[in-house]
C-alpha cells in the first residue's frame, strides 16, 4: 500500500525517513507540507487518523511557535487554522497508511507502522 508522508526538505527526521523507505523498497508518495501547506479540512483529517488532538501536532521549540504562539490559549479549530497558515509549526514526518497516520519519529516506528 501507498504510504503518504507530510514532509518537509530541511528536517533531518523527515528525510531520514524517506530514506528508510527508500531503502526498504516501501512505495510512497511525498505531500512537501511547505510548498503544498495543509488545508484546515485535510490536518483535520490528519489528526483523525492520528488519533491525536492538535496540541500534539505543535512543534513547540519552533521559534515562530515561541515567539508568536507560546502561553496563548487557542481553541481546537484556532490551532488548526494556525497550522494551515503555518505548515513550519507540525510535526513531521507525518505517514498516512490509508485510514490511519503516525508521526515518522522516531524512525524505528516507522518499520512497525509499515509492516502492520
Amino acid at each position: 500500500m501507498l504510504v503518504k508522508v507530510l514532509h518537509n526538505g530541511n528536517c533531518s527526521k523527515s528525510n531520514a525517513v524517506l530514506e528508510y523507505l527508500d531503502e526498504n523498497g516501501v512505495p510512497f508518495e511525498i505531500i512537501n507540507m511547505m510548498e503544498e501547506p495543509l488545508s484546515v479540512q485535510e490536518i483535520k483529517t490528519v489528526l483523525k487518523k492520528l488519533n491525536q488532538n492538535v496540541s500534539d501536532i505543535i512543534r513547540k521549540n519552533e521559534k515562530l511557535y515561541l515567539e508568536k504562539y507560546a502561553g496563548k490559549n487557542l481553541s481546537e479549530e484556532e490551532w488548526i487554522q494556525v497550522l494551515s497558515e503555518n505548515p513550519s509549526l507540525i510535526q513531521r514526518p507525518i505517514l498516512i497508511k490509508g485510514s490511519v497516520a503516525m508521526l515518522g519519529r522516531p524512525v524505528e516506528n516507522v518499520k512497525y507502522f509499515i509492516d502492520k
